[in-house]
């Protein structure tokens, strides 16, 4: 069976069968390019549930995704889809990038941090907030964005900026 199978169908807030494919991949990790293939596919919603499948894979097999970490870096972190962007800004501190990567990196992180989607911004800026250990420049943008979180009048930004201040504190 085709992973495209398992992840077309639905809605926004349906998964499809993720948790098939997944478990599939996991079986066969050989079928990673099908599903760094799938991120770019037509329908948003495959494209969408592949980067969410890709994301979580690379918190638990990071090796895996190593050898496709550009994706997390190339069109789709512009896309017009939220829920795109989100799986993109969670993903991006969890691998090693070269120094031009990295330029890309914090440029995607910082301009997903204005973005209009409260979910997008607060992961944005907590992984901004990653990448800012031990580098006092982005240091200073994170706690600049944590003042406006904290003023915004949103509640879960407020809630994300105290947890992303502890976080910075502790280190």
């Amino acid at each position: 069976m085709t992973l495209r199978a398992l992840l077309v169908g639905g809605d926004r807030r349906s998964i499809a069968q993720s948790n098939r494919a997944r478990a599939i991949v996991e079986e066969d990790p050989a079928r990673i390019p099908e599903l760094v293939q799938l991120a770019s596919d037509d329908d948003w919603l495959v494209s969408q549930r592949a980067m969410d499948l890709l994301e979580k894979l690379a918190h638990d097999h990071p090796d895996w995704i190593v050898p496709h970490k550009q994706i997390f870096i190339g069109p789709l972190a512009e896309s017009d889809k939220w829920e795109i962007r989100l799986q993109i800004v969670r993903a991006l501190p969890l691998f090693q990038w070269t120094t031009a990567e990295a330029k890309r990196v914090e440029h995607i992180l910082r301009d997903n941090v204005k973005h209009p989607q409260t979910f997008v911004r607060a992961w944005a800026l907590d992984s901004l907030a990653t990448l800012a250990v031990g580098n006092a420049k982005l240091r200073r943008v994170v706690l600049g964005q944590l003042r406006e979180f904290e003023a915004s009048g949103s509640k879960a930004l407020a809630a994300r900026a105290r947890k992303i201040r502890e976080r910075l504190v502790e280190r």
